[in-house]
Formats: C-alpha cells, structure tokens, sequence
C-alpha cells in the first residue's frame, strides 16, 4: 500500500503539501481520478480520490475514513542517547517506527558523545518510517533533554537498561504486560554512570537486561522495541 501523509485534513477533503504532490505526479504519474491513501500522523487513515493538482499541491476527496488505524493494545517511550555516528542513530529511529514506538526522546547523559540531534531531520525519518510500515500514527518527538531534567518527570513502568553488574536486573520480557505504558532507557556508547543508574532507581526505574550479549545503544534500542512489541501481543493473544 502506497501512502501519503497530510497534515491539512478538512471535513471531506485534504491537501497534499508540494512534496508529497511533487511525488504523486512526477514520481507515481498520478492524476486527477486516480484513487489514494493518506495518513495524518493521528492515527487516522483516508481512503480518498484526487480531485485537482495545483501548482504547489493535490486536493482530494475523502471518501473513508478508519479511525485508530493499527492501533497496539500499548504504548512506549524509548529515551535513548544518540550515537556519535548520526547514521546508527537514525536507523534506530527508522526501525523503531516500522516496529512500534509511540514516543522518543534523544536523552542527553553524562558519558554523551553526541549532544545535538538535528530534530526537523529525525522527523522526516519517522514520516517516511511510518508510511513505509503503513502506519497512521506518527511517534511523538521530543526535542534532546538531559537525563537529570528527564528522569524528574512523571514515568509509568520505567525501566533503565545499562551494562553495569548488577544482580537485580531482570529480563524485560518479564516485565512487559499488555494495555500498558512502558519507558526505557538506553544509555550511549559508555554506557549511564552509576549516579546516574542510582537517580534512576530513585525515580523508580527497574534494571533490566535486554540478554546475555553486549549491545550497541541503537541495537539495544530496536531490540527493547521489538521484545515489548512481541511480549505484549503474546500476552494479549492469551488473555
């Protein structure tokens, strides 16, 4: 399925912005008639057919719309330290999105290599993720936040993930249940120090261990998405 994606949605028509209309006509050699499916990032998904091409945009028709496209049975927020190399961060994102993520924030810890994240970049990551996986939803993205600012806010089920012994670390797949808001932390190449482990535990954040193998921050990132993707519908199936 081919998607587009559009912010400005009407009652019974939508617009296409220049790239997106750009893609339509040049790229796919659509036209006026020519059926479409668009997306607006809310989890809506229109069925609709082109009515006009502009100069700058396509205008089209609504003809269905199914609300809550897709929609997990929970939700998660991955804060992960982006990489020194922008590029395994960025995949990252990519493939978080294709799994399911519903939020992501790039934390900025004491051991950060990398302490800007170009945000208008990472957005056009996740929009292209999304309709490539034909998703409706579009993850929030939060602009970089230190780890002492994020760690004071208010978390449901937050679970730090970190390299250091420690022999209260549990297996994430134990702890992921369906119907549930889950937040994890992924620490940079150096992984989190001990006062910052320790503030999280103080804001209580469980030790998790995302297995046996030692990690890259972008690895451990997609394999924490993927092990509550997978655990929760396991679980959901058997409920």
């Amino acid at each position: 399925m081919q998607l587009f994606y559009s912010e400005d949605i009407q009652s019974t028509t939508l617009t296409l912005d220049e790239a997106e209309s750009k893609h339509a006509r040049q790229v796919l050699r659509l036209k006026e008639g020519d059926n479409i499916t668009v997306v607006d990032g809310n989890g809506n998904l229109y069925h609709c057919v082109i009515t006009a091409f502009t100069k700058h945009n396509a205008i089209a028709r609504i003809n269905k719309t199914e609300i809550k496209f897709g929609k997990r049975p929970y939700t998660l927020h991955v804060a992960l330290a982006p990489t020194k190399n922008i590029d395994r961060y960025e995949w990252f994102l990519e493939k978080a999105v294709e799994i399911g993520v519903d939020e992501i924030t790039p934390i900025i810890s004491a051991h950060s290599e990398r302490k800007l994240v170009k945000t208008e970049r990472s957005l056009k990551i996740l929009i292209s993720a999304m309709k490539q996986s034909v998703k409706a939803t579009l993850p929030k993205l939060n602009e970089p936040t230190l780890f002492g600012e994020f760690i004071k806010m208010t978390h449901q089920n937050l679970f730090i993930a970190h390299c250091s012994e420690d022999n209260q670390k549990q297996p994430l797949h134990l702890l992921v249940e369906p119907d549930t808001n889950h937040t994890i932390l992924i620490g940079p190449e150096g992984d989190f120090t001990d006062d910052e482990i320790t503030m999280a535990r103080m804001a209580g954040a469980r030790a998790i261990s995302l297995g046996s193998e030692r990690l890259r921050t972008e690895t451990a990132g997609v394999v924490a998405v993927h092990t509550v993707n997978l655990i929760t519908n396991i679980k959901k199936q058997h409920i």
